[in-house]
């Protein structure tokens, strides 16, 4: 599967349709941001068992269907692949740019809401967090708050715009402090002897 094709398999809109169709609970938005919470709070990236706590979270504990696993898991190589590259190169999964402002300020949202419960899921001392991050965390359960609609204007896409990258810095940035790389991974990995 070239880039392409699979940047357009993990759209938004496209890994939406498969959760409903399968009667999954939440959007794309928010299990790819449960997914990058989930990492940056310090989940081993080779940790085999994540699809089991993913499935609590976004299926009541039933087994995700494979058609809808695999386009999760294909999403959670991606996030892998993003988060450990070194020109910030994460992505949201969000709905396009010409979906309605508040559509797209909603799916936001919940993809700020999951980044906070996947974070949870594996960091719950933030005693060690940087100010940086520990200041981000708290800005994330700000915007989870936000309810407002939002008007269709240039001036609220700015807003948008600014807030969008101001999370994905913050996501990245409590990864590169609290995540573990396929390295570290591999040193906290049991030896055999």
């Amino acid at each position: 599967m070239t880039n392409q094709e699979l940047t357009a398999t993990l759209h938004y809109d496209t890994v939406t349709e498969v959760l409903k169709k399968h009667n999954i609970i939440v959007d794309a938005a928010e299990v790819h941001g449960i997914l990058c919470g989930m990492l940056a709070g310090g989940m081993n990236i080779d940790d085999q068992e994540w699809i089991e706590a993913l499935a609590d979270v976004i299926h009541q504990g039933e087994v995700i269907p494979p058609e809808a696993q695999s386009l999760i898991e294909k999403m959670f190589d991606r996030i892998c692949q993003e988060l450990i590259e070194a020109d910030f190169a994460l992505t949201l999964c969000l709905p396009h740019d010409s979906t309605p402002i508040n559509e797209r300020g909603s799916a936001f949202v919940n993809w700020v809401q999951g980044f906070l419960l996947g974070f949870a899921l594996h960091q719950n001392d933030l005693t060690a967090c940087s100010p940086e991050t520990k200041e981000a965390l708290e800005d994330f359960s700000d915007i989870v708050k936000l309810d407002e609609e939002m008007e269709a204007s240039e001036e609220s896409e700015r807003a948008l715009f600014e807030v969008l990258e101001y999370v994905r810095i913050g996501a990245m940035l409590c990864f590169n402090e609290l995540g573990k790389s396929i390295i570290d991974s591999k040193h906290e990995s049991p030896s055999v002897h």
